[in-house]
């Protein structure tokens, strides 16, 4: 039996059933990622004055990451561009390019991850430097009664929350060690340490999910569309135009976390 409307169109919506399929789901997605933008929104007009993170993150990862995700929406539409014009052996390069954007991407996310959980919050006893109560900064190296931070001391734990770095990366750090007897608290900036935190591992977890499932979606079409292709050609790119719209959607997803997150 052959399913209708999967190349022909409908003539109620002027469209075939896998577009509009794709459609009604991209709306769901955009309440979902619409309710936690206004979670972030929220807490951060909620925030007390001067204790909302700026500058935490390396805006020069985020751009290039921005522009990985921009080239693999180009060669997606490259892709199915391709297609229309009856040429697979194209469409297969532009298609293993997108892919290999989507794993870039998740390198560069997975490192800055890494790094917000090896960064670390101290805060000391009264008294234990002259210069201040809190030390910040990545951890380097720990023995069983120091700990050894690249980073720097603060007197007031809100000299923490605006950071101004330099695009290319953070001040110069210098090496801290400090007592484990001399330490009351400490936090890495995993999703626990602040409310920014908490929605940055949420936000950008919950897109990273959506970048793995598009690209096991669009390597599935790459490895095995050949048969497809050959029998009914037509179809098979409307199923990589239906993925590419998806594949657009997440992009048009970061580049709203991109500012929100790295530069507001």
């Amino acid at each position: 039996m052959e399913i209708p409307y999967t190349t022909e169109i409908r003539k109620d919506t002027g469209l075939y059933n896998a577009k509009v399929g794709i459609w009604l789901f991209l709306a769901s997605e955009v309440m979902l990622f619409g309710a936690l933008f206004s979670a972030y929104i929220l807490l951060r007009v909620g925030a007390p004055d001067g204790y909302w993170p700026h500058g935490w993150l390396t805006v020069w990862l985020g751009t290039l990451n921005t522009l990985v995700l921009i080239t693999s929406s180009i060669t997606t539409v490259m892709a199915w561009a391709s297609l229309k014009m009856k040429n697979f052996g194209s469409f297969k390069f532009y298609h293993a390019v997108t892919l290999c954007c989507a794993v870039m991407f998740l390198c560069i996310k997975s490192y800055e991850w890494r790094d917000e959980f090896i960064h670390n919050e101290v805060t000391l006893k009264e008294g234990a430097f002259k210069e201040g109560t809190i030390a910040d900064g990545h951890l380097i190296k720990q023995t069983a009664d120091t700990i050894t931070l690249e980073g720097r001391i603060v007197k007031d734990r809100k000299d923490l929350f605006n950071l101004s770095t330099p695009f290319f990366g953070h001040p110069k750090q210098e090496e801290i060690e400090i007592k484990r007897s001399d330490i009351v608290k400490m936090s890495n900036y995993g999703p626990a340490h602040h409310d920014y935190n908490a929605l940055y591992f949420t936000l950008t977890g919950l897109h990273a999910l959506h970048v793995i499932g598009g690209a096991c979606v669009i390597f599935y079409l790459w490895a095995f569309g050949r048969k497809m292709w050959e029998t009914d050609p037509e179809r098979f790119t409307n199923r990589v135009e239906v993925s590419g719209l998806f594949w657009h959607f997440v992009d048009l997803v970061w580049i709203f976390l991109f500012p929100v997150l790295y530069l507001l």
